[in-house]
């Protein structure tokens, strides 16, 4: 059973699958911290209480790969699973190589956003 007190910072330029990712979270058990960019992450990151990120591969401004590889080069360990609706193997290579816990092609089922937060570490098992 998801623990209350794990938090996932969910990052997405698209307002209505931030929301909605917020929500089904939320309805998991999950705490959420909604961010538009990788930059408003990055202001918020000292304030944050996530645990994990929930990123969109493809923002503007910052990529999520890119906010990746700077956390790493800062020492900031946290797991990330990534998402995009324009999956290719090109790019799934690329997020794998940033050191995602998690590959999520756009739309994805509940079903495989529970798997990716076992990754994480965040859930024993999918319920």
């Amino acid at each position: 059973m998801p623990n209350p007190a794990h938090v996932i910072a969910v990052v997405d330029d698209e307002e209505i699958n931030r929301e909605a990712l917020g929500r089904l979270l939320t309805v998991l058990g999950y705490g959420v911290e909604l961010y538009e960019s990788a930059e408003l992450f990055l202001v918020a990151l000292g304030d944050s209480k996530a645990r994990c990120l929930l990123v969109d591969i493809n923002l503007g401004g910052i990529s999520g790969i890119e906010l990746a590889r700077g956390l790493a080069a800062a020492g900031v360990r946290r797991p990330i699973i990534f998402m995009t609706a324009s999956a290719d193997e090109r790019i799934r290579k690329r997020a794998l190589d940033a050191g995602c816990v998690a590959f999520l092609p756009k739309p994805f089922h509940p079903t495989a956003l529970a798997q990716a937060l076992v990754a994480a570490g965040l859930r024993d098992s999918i319920d």
